[in-house]
């Protein structure tokens, strides 16, 4: 009789690259018993407190926002974007050619699924990239296929109802260790005790796990590269303001090198009529922002992110826990998001609540009025402040005193793991892959990466068909 917790392949996260690779295993019929293990909730279950009416974020564990099937990507805006110009670096692995194809794939599963009403956007050759070089900045080029948060969840659940019956998926679930036997197989432990083992284990955590991952690699003798982490502020004004932008090409990653420290900024996650967000990341509270496909489901703002990368060198190494210390500090002063006016922080003063009152701008999150210059250090936000006024000479009304600022928004990237170009680690069997490797750090590449494996462990164990 079979051993009822012996699995082929064990696949740790249900985000964007563990969906697509329990998808494409499901589809290829691979002859290997698959578990898909996530610490977070089934997809109809992940619903945030918030959306339900509480005031601020519960600090749930784990966070609906981030964790459950689909991972941080299901209720952020379902926006894909297919390039090799930002989203990670994927194409170093595999070719640029196999990595494009890989991303052109996961779009057409996509529109299989439902996806295909939503229309694709380009910015190549698009007069926007004109204008942003004639003062001084630079628009990234990529495909962009929005979904919106209401249908990529229907899709997700799709690709879930496709794959149930092949993989088996246990929420609800955390991995505490994993043990290498002596015969090359895996024994995973989880937090109620029980041992798994598996001949393929797939780290596929997202960044929500990336310090999960940075343990397993410390124990195992797992090259990290150190990377960095981005950290700024979710900018939310009124939709008119970007509409010529957003209605050509929707998601414009907008890159620009400030004059003072010489410092990179861009945009990032732009949301045409959405709303922010706020989401939990290990217990602090950051904010994001999405927005719906359905139009009764839209606001009058647009929201996106201004962010200043920052990678350090000897002897400080661990760029997350920089991170992490800016957002305890907005945590700790506002209980959460904070949020500022543009023009009370120019002026240097806190935004009140009743400054805010008389705010032509609406916010979509209730935040707590507060000084965003008593949390993010004088270089970065002096970048921002930088960034905002050269937005504003492609899109006029991005400076205005009513422009809304929310922070902090941090993206923290997982230590890139050394791993070659089946994202194999230099351990047999071991693999990692989407955002948690730090490969990654995007809804297409993150599942593009799935898709690369599942055909490569489709080929190791056979497929029925």
């Amino acid at each position: 009789m079979a051993d009822s917790n012996y699995y082929d392949i064990i696949i740790a996260g249900a985000g964007a690259s563990g969906v697509f690779m329990s998808y494409e295993l499901a589809k290829l019929d691979a002859s290997a018993r698959i578990l898909m293990i996530d610490k977070g909730a089934p997809l109809e279950k992940r619903l945030c407190p918030i959306k339900k009416g509480a005031k601020n974020c519960l600090k749930c564990e784990p966070c609906h926002i981030m964790n459950g099937y689909g991972g941080a990507g299901t209720l952020s805006d379902g926006k894909y974007n297919i390039t090799t110009q930002f989203g990670g670096d994927l194409h170093n692995y595999v070719g640029r050619d196999q990595a494009l194809g890989l991303m052109e794939y996961v779009d057409e599963v996509l529109c299989s699924m439902g996806g295909a009403d939503a229309k694709l956007y380009s910015t190549a050759s698009s007069e926007l990239k004109t204008t942003a070089l004639r003062n001084n900045l630079h628009l990234l080029e990529a495909k962009v296929r929005h979904l919106g948060t209401d249908r990529n969840v229907k899709i997700l659940g799709k690709m879930f109802e496709h794959s149930r019956e092949k993989v088996e998926t246990r929420f609800y679930t955390v991995i505490e260790d994993v043990i290498i036997e002596e015969d090359g197989t895996f024994t995973v432990i989880t937090d109620d005790g029980e041992k798994l083992t598996c001949r393929d284990l797939v780290l596929a955590t997202g960044r929500s796990g990336s310090k999960w991952i940075s343990s397993i690699c410390d124990k195992f003798g797992i090259k990290q590269e150190k990377n960095r982490v981005d950290i700024g502020v979710r900018v939310e004004l009124p939709a008119e303001i970007f509409r010529h932008i957003t209605d050509d090409v929707y998601e414009s990653k907008i890159v620009y090198k400030t004059d003072k420290y010489n410092d990179m900024v861009r945009t990032f996650c732009m949301n045409p009529y959405g709303e922010v967000v706020a989401e939990n990341t290990n217990g602090i509270v950051t904010v994001n922002g999405h927005s719906y496909a359905d139009p009764e489901l839209r606001t009058e703002n647009t929201n996106f992110a201004l962010l200043v990368s920052n990678k350090f060198t000897e002897p400080f190494e661990d760029s997350n826990e920089y991170g992490e210390s800016i957002a305890r500090l907005s945590n700790m002063l506002g209980g959460g998001v904070l949020l500022q006016r543009f023009g009370d922080l120019v002026k240097g003063r806190r935004s009140s609540a009743r400054r805010m009152e008389k705010c032509f701008t609406r916010p979509t999150l209730q935040a707590t009025p507060g000084d965003l210059s008593l949390v993010i250090p004088k270089r970065q936000l002096d970048n921002i402040i930088e960034m905002i006024y050269a937005l504003d000479k492609i899109a006029p009304g991005t400076a205005n005193e009513d422009t809304l600022l929310y922070g902090v928004e941090v993206k923290f990237y997982n230590s890139k793991v050394e791993v070659d170009e089946n994202l194999q680690t230099g351990i047999p069997g071991l693999y990692a892959l989407g955002d948690g490797s730090g490969v990654t750090h995007s809804l297409s590449q993150a599942s593009a990466s799935g898709v690369h494996v599942a055909r490569i462990l489709a080929d190791k164990y056979g497929r029925k068909d």
